[in-house]
Order: structure tokens, then sequence, then C-alpha cells
């Protein structure tokens, strides 16, 4: 993501440890943080739910109760209110400084899209959409950073009817998140969840039958829905469609396949149930954005 030539026009760079640039409209404050020098064990917090986003250069966090982990750009991270961050910054340079935004959104604002969520696209058999209460790390998908580029130009644009136009972003941000986050859930507690959820169940038979043919007619009957129904509910709570997330499962198992040098390029597509070849090249492509083939011959020269 990049920085608008409105910021840097307009900010003061006061200090080189988390230099502060801030924004605020009605339902949402976005703050940009730039640290010029190698620091350790900065210390911040926010009154309300923040999305925090690495632009440039690395941090590494730690949190209550979690290990420390590399925070990097394209990568995002949900903490609720009053959650104590403490960062290190390893790389930082004055030529070089590491940038992250933080975006502190009104429970208020948040409360009225999970009220939204919940009257038009409500969960199958999990409830009611709520906040998640933990720290969500994630890589932001092409919607997701594609919103964040919006809201960086328009928190920064000097136009009369901003407000506006950030909460209109706002809301698809909240709701792709929500989504990204009842995801990631689906896929690492499906085993758990499928005694109990239709779409847990789908998905734990999904990872499990990859290798096999996988059509979304199949897959609507055995979670007792119709075949248009079971498309709208598992898009409303995964955020994709149905064979989205069994590409990109089968594209998952085709990484760790591929680091095998003696997989062959057929053998690889066969075990991840693409039926042919170049459609596994175009899938594969699209998300890696590099041939399978390509991709092999770059893990072996690593190797």
């Amino acid at each position: 993501m990049n920085l608008s030539k409105e910021f840097y026009e307009g900010r003061k760079l006061e200090n080189l440890v988390e230099n502060q640039t801030s924004y605020t409209l009605n339902n949402a404050s976005l703050h940009i943080f730039e640290t010029h020098k190698q620091a350790e064990r900065v210390l911040l917090k926010f009154d309300k739910p923040v999305l925090a986003s690495m632009l440039k250069g690395k941090k590494i966090m730690h949190l209550r109760d979690q290990q420390s982990f590399n925070f990097l750009p394209g990568e995002s991270l949900i903490l609720p209110s009053d959650e104590m961050m403490c960062i290190d910054f390893p790389e930082a340079q004055f030529n070089n400084p590491t940038q992250c935004l933080a975006m502190a959104i009104s429970e208020d604002k948040i409360s009225k899209v999970l009220d939204h969520m919940n009257e038009l696209m409500p969960k199958v058999d999990e409830g009611e959409w709520s906040l998640m209460d933990y720290d969500f790390h994630f890589t932001n998908d092409i919607g997701i950073y594609q919103i964040l580029q919006r809201l960086l130009f328009l928190f920064t644009e000097d136009h009369p009817s901003k407000d506006l136009f950030v909460d209109n972003m706002l809301e698809e941000l909240i709701i792709r998140i929500l989504q990204t986050n009842s995801r990631k859930i689906y896929t690492e507690k499906s085993s758990r969840l499928s005694s109990g959820n239709r779409l847990a169940y789908i998905v734990e038979y999904i990872r499990k039958n990859l290798h096999n043919p996988l059509a979304v007619k199949n897959l609507s009957k055995k979670a007792c829905m119709s075949e248009s129904n079971f498309y709208r509910v598992f898009k409303n709570e995964l955020g994709i469609s149905p064979i989205d997330f069994i590409n990109n499962e089968r594209i998952k198992l085709a990484v760790s396949l591929l680091q095998n040098p003696n997989k062959s390029i057929k053998e690889v597509y066969q075990e991840c149930g693409f039926e042919s070849r170049s459609y596994f090249n175009r899938v594969f492509k699209s998300r890696k954005r590099v041939a399978p083939g390509d991709y092999q011959s770059k893990l072996n020269v690593r190797a």
C-alpha cells in the first residue's frame, strides 16, 4: 500500500520512533506511525477496537497470552480496546522507515454493522455475528487490501463528503474482516465443530477429499440445503464462493507437495484434485503469482 502525496505534504516528522500522524472522522480515526530508527519494547494502546496493518518494514509484536511474532507488509491485526501492544523495530532506518496504519473504529459503528449482518445475512447454525474478542492476525486478501488503500486516500483527502465515503468503506471492511475470521475458524476448527455445524462439516469434508471431484451440487446435498441457498450461505459466512475455497485449499496442498523435488507437476495436480495441468497452472499462478514449475524450481535452488 502506498501513502498519498497529501500525507507526506501534511505530516510533521517530530519523533524518530512511532512518529504519529492522525486523521479523525465521525466513526473512525486513522493513525499513521513511522519509525526511523531501531527500537525495542515500544508500548502502544488504543481505547477503541483497532485494525493495525503493516505498510512497510518489519515489527516484532509482543501481545498478552501470545508468543511474539513478526508483523510484515500485507498483514493486519485486530485488537480489542485497551489491549497493550509491545513492539520491537529491528530493521527501521532513517532513510527506510517502518510504516504502519492503525485504524480505531467506534464500537457503535461496529454494533450497527453486526446488527445489519445478523438481519440480512444470518449464520446458518452458529448463532449470531459478533466481534471477535481475541487478537486476530491475518494476511490481507485483495478485497481488504483495496479497501485499506482507498481508506488511506479518503482520510487524507480534503473533501466535504469524506465522512460519508469513509462510513461506507468501513462497513464493507468490517464485514470482510469478520468473514475472514469466520473462514479461519472453520478451517482451523472444522473437525471439532463439524458435528454441530453444517458449514464446518462441509469444510472438513472438502479438506479430506481434495483429491476427489467436489461439485457444489453434491456439497449442498451433504449440507441438506438447496444449491442456491448453500452457495449464498457459504459465501455470506466465509466471504468466498465454495469453488474459490476448494481451489484455495488445493493450492495449499500443492504448495506442500511441491516441497518435494521428486514430485512431478502431473503428480501434484492429480493428488490435489485438479482435472488438467492447464487449469492447475492458471489457479496456482493467480494465487502465487508464479507458475507451479517455477515455484518448485526456486524451492530447489534455495535448498
